[in-house]
């Protein structure tokens, strides 16, 4: 398996001429996921030798604006590069709970209408991932969808004892989001490769006796 990371921006609150806001992309195998999209990643990809059309997953680790506010846009150029296709492999979409209604309200109001499918599986929040005074449920907020062939989307809680949600599970690797204290309640997420069994040389074994 092949892993390579790219780091498009690690700016902190803004992004400046030569340094973006919170962005990273990790290609496996033909696919990127970013995460994190703030300001100007659209930018910083043109400057790559990435293309945004390889992006299938996309990872929010908290809501704010340095690590999200570039991801509409973003989301609408996809949607001018593509096709209105059925058989295009959707977009999934992980965060904090509220990241749906950001999204859907976002493209609603600029009149943006997506052409791919996309799922948004949100993260539900503990309180004392931040100060009391902070912390906002958002599992009231309306469920209006995103202008898009939008697919049923998740609901995460953390695993009891865990504290952290599973995202993605094959036969190489597991990737979880686990709780980060912060102002906002923010996420953290780590990408695990699963156990690889060696491969013996019988013959060599038994030439060496």
């Amino acid at each position: 398996m092949s892993l390579e990371i790219t780091f498009l921006g690690t700016g902190s609150a803004y992004p400046s001429p030569t340094r973006g806001a919170s962005a990273l992309v990790l290609r496996r195998e033909g696919q990127c996921w970013l995460f994190d999209c703030g300001e100007g990643t659209q930018t910083q990809l043109m400057k790559s030798p990435l293309r945004a059309a390889r992006i299938t997953k996309i990872f929010i680790s908290h809501l704010h604006g340095d690590h999200m506010f570039g991801l509409p846009g973003l989301l609408c150029t996809l949607s001018l590069q593509s096709s209105a296709e059925p058989s295009k492999a959707p977009v999934d979409i992980y965060g904090p709970l509220g990241l749906r209604s950001f999204l859907g309200r976002s493209l609603q109001l600029s009149h943006s209408q997506l052409l791919f499918p996309c799922a948004v599986h949100e993260l539900v929040p503990t309180p004392d991932q931040c100060p009391a005074q902070e912390f906002r449920d958002f599992s009231g907020l309306d469920g209006d969808g995103l202008p898009a062939p939008e697919l049923p989307g998740s609901v995460l809680q953390p695993e009891p004892g865990e504290g952290s949600y599973l995202l993605l599970e094959d036969e190489q690797l597991e990737l979880r989001a686990f709780r980060l204290f912060h102002r906002v309640p923010s996420f953290g997420f780590v990408l695990q490769e699963k156990p690889r069994p060696g491969r013996l040389n019988v013959h060599k074994l038994k030439d060496l006796g």
